[in-house]
């Protein structure tokens, strides 16, 4: 370990009858679609996983498997822990990891009140919980069905020795099955975590009232499950931090709760955040923080828990991206271990490349969406960085194999769809040059990277400049391809990726404009006026970064809400950059429609008629136009039927579109 650079994060360590190899672990993600119709296990589940297991990641979790779907299924082909039938391919999945030397686990689980969050569920929404009460997420479905809301069932005391054994029974079922550690789902508003929230239990018997008493129903739980398992098994004890809503779980009670539970875990895996699609989405977010949220955003909290429990292992996750990141945590005695989920399905292979010295070579997580659906409802794919993600099974290695002919080629455009052209036709055997006419690799991530909040997109802007300086491929910057210099080089194929323009709309006097990203706020005096085109997130992320330093910023967008990112699973962080407006002074007007720009004004109409405002800058947010036509200026330029178009420049879309085009294509090339 002398020359290792993250000696903490690569050090191993005996827990019980388990190896960590080192303290990196995969965080669960949804585990929708894991299970067959039988609840087990499948060549899909293996497929999936398996590029984490080889990638060097310690240990490797199956999400969210319900100790008996009859009564608590909240994802479609849910894992059932139910009964015997699970344990062969529960062993088919240990013995993958085992083979890597990684060690794989399920997380047990009951969803308790919040059964029924999609339609379909076994059990509809009248769910099993501490209290009878109506959950605001049951409120919304019973509106959407035109129906009376149903309260979830109260536990008798009955009913509650019943779940404690049906948790026993799954933990020793894992270890049947060759699992060495368990892990119990306490976080994010599920039953464990209903228990102990105020929220949810409001009961008067001893499961109810005190902390203490409270947290009488996860002290059983864990005291059946070690008579379950034996002595050997480690058991990991995942739980929100803080639930970051008024009337849950807080911090302090949380803390007090750790203390019973302490001696009956090995493990503390400290997490945050609420689990609530259809009541309030936002309550996501700390769950899974985007790029508007802090990175490490739990590990403070981690920390004080560690200093009160010091004999106790603390796993932490939330938003935090690498093994450097890992090793700071670690390294200050914060946390034990640390888990990562997105970053994960960004890259598998970032413990190994960490581990070996080659970090140029890790694609980071944008903490974005981790699913898409197109304008044509076709699903895009889990990862903005990672297009192999949707790939597993059919590329079991992360490469796409060999062409059959090594070609010369040529890509145009060093934004994210040309260097992932180059990655891949490099997979592929090509001799591969790319043309870059501005001086530094990135398009227009260079300027997306500009606003102080967007530590994220830097690091993927570090990433695209990092790789292609050591992809071994022949990088030309400051060199502007034309169709006769490409012609002059006899290319056998040519990817076109010049990505798009901003879009200038049809208003008089839009040629006194200039396109937002362009203009850094030190270019701006203080107190100008400063007059934003267009309230999606290139305008109202320009918007904050001018306002932020003394500029008067007013947006005008001519829909009736923003452009931002608040998609129906709470994980779009639009909430965030609203919030920032709101707090800097930025004005948005909305149905506000430009009618014309002038020397030091803007005329627009909105519901009260036309109304004219200072304009001291204008700024042009409107989005951006593909650059087609220009494109197919190269269609002679290599042999015609071997010239492809990929990215902003056929169709302007995110990162994710332009990624995943440019693999789409490049893999067959």
């Amino acid at each position: 370990m002398s020359n290792c650079k993250y000696p903490h994060v690569f050090s191993p360590i005996q827990v019980r009858g388990a190896y960590y190899k080192n303290r990196l672990c995969q965080s669960t993600p949804g585990a929708g679609g894991t299970g067959d119709e039988n609840g087990h296990l499948t060549q899909r589940t293996l497929d999936y996983f398996r590029p984490q297991v080889k990638g060097g990641t310690a240990v490797v979790t199956v999400g969210n498997c319900s100790i008996d779907t009859k009564e608590c299924y909240d994802e479609p082909e849910q894992v059932d822990l139910a009964n015997d039938s699970i344990i062969p391919s529960l062993s088919m999945f240990a013995e993958m990891c085992e083979k890597y030397g990684t060690i794989g686990q399920v997380e047990i689980n009951h969803n308790g009140a919040l059964q029924g969050n999609l339609p379909g569920t076994k059990a509809g929404a009248n769910g099993w919980g501490p209290s009878a009460i109506i959950t605001e997420a049951e409120l919304v479905r019973a509106k959407q069905d035109g129906r009376e809301p149903i309260p979830c069932r109260e536990m008798s005391k009955e009913k509650i020795a019943e779940t404690v054994k049906k948790y026993a029974d799954a933990a020793g079922r894992c270890a049947k099955a060759g699992m060495k550690t368990v892990q119990f789902h306490g976080a994010h508003g599920n039953l464990l975590a209903q228990f102990l929230s105020p929220y949810f239990n409001k009961r008067t018997d001893e499961y109810g009232g005190s902390v203490v008493n409270r947290s009488r129903f996860a002290c059983e739980v864990l005291d059946a499950v070690r008579e379950a398992i034996g002595p050997e098994v480690v058991i990991e004890y995942r739980m929100s931090s803080e639930e970051h809503e008024e009337g849950f779980a807080h911090f302090p009670e949380i803390l007090e709760f750790v203390g019973y539970i302490k001696d009956k875990i090995d493990i503390l895996f400290v997490s945050g955040g609420l689990h609530d699609t259809q009541g309030k989405p936002e309550r996501m977010r700390p769950m899974v923080p985007p790029y508007s949220y802090p990175q490490m955003m739990n590990v403070e909290r981690a920390g004080i828990i560690k200093a009160k429990y010091p004999g106790l292992l603390i796993n932490v996750v939330g938003g935090i991206k690498n093994p450097a990141q890992a090793e700071e945590i670690i390294a200050s005695g914060k946390a034990d271990f640390v888990s990562f989920m997105r970053a994960l399905i960004a890259d598998p292979e970032m413990p190994a490349k960490y581990a070996s010295g080659r970090e140029w070579e890790h694609t980071p997580c944008l903490r974005c969406q981790c699913l898409k659906i197109d304008k044509h409802g076709r699903f895009i794919g889990p990862c903005a960085v990672n297009p192999m993600a949707s790939f597993q099974g059919q590329y079991p290695e992360l490469k796409v194999p060999k062409a059959p002919r090594a070609k010369k080629a040529a890509v145009i455009g060093g934004g994210p769809a040309g260097i992932q052209a180059v990655k891949t036709l490099l997979e592929r055997g090509h001799e591969v040059t790319l043309y870059e006419k501005n001086r530094d690799i990135g398009g227009q991530v260079l300027k997306a990277a500009l606003p102080e909040f967007k530590q994220d997109i830097r690091e993927y802007l570090s990433y695209l400049q990092s790789f292609a300086a050591h992809s071994g491929a022949t990088i030309l910057t400051g060199v502007e391809a034309t169709p006769e210099l490409i012609a002059r080089e006899h290319y056998d194929t040519l990817v076109v990726a010049i990505g798009a323009k901003p879009l200038i709309p049809n208003i008089p006097g839009a040629e006194r404009a200039k396109w937002a990203p362009d203009v850094l706020p030190s270019e701006v005096p203080d107190g100008a006026n400063v007059i934003i085109v267009g309230a999606g997130a290139v305008g109202l992320e320009c918007a904050i970064e001018l306002a932020k330093d003394g500029k008067k910023v007013i947006v005008l967008e001519m829909a009736p809400t923003h452009g931002l990112g608040m998609d129906m699973s709470g994980l779009g962080g639009g909430d965030k950059i609203l919030e920032w407006c709101e707090q800097y002074g930025v004005a948005i007007n909305y149905n506000a429609k430009v009618a014309k720009i002038e020397e030091k004004t803007v005329t627009f109409t909105a519901e009260n008629g036309a109304l004219t405002i200072p304009a001291d800058y204008v700024l042009l947010a409107a989005g951006m136009s593909p650059q087609l036509e220009l494109a197919r200026t190269f269609a002679t330029a290599a042999p015609s039927t071997d010239v492809f178009y990929v990215g902003d420049c056929r169709e302007t879309g995110d990162i994710r579109d332009a990624t995943r085009a440019a693999f789409d294509l490049c893999r067959e090339i």
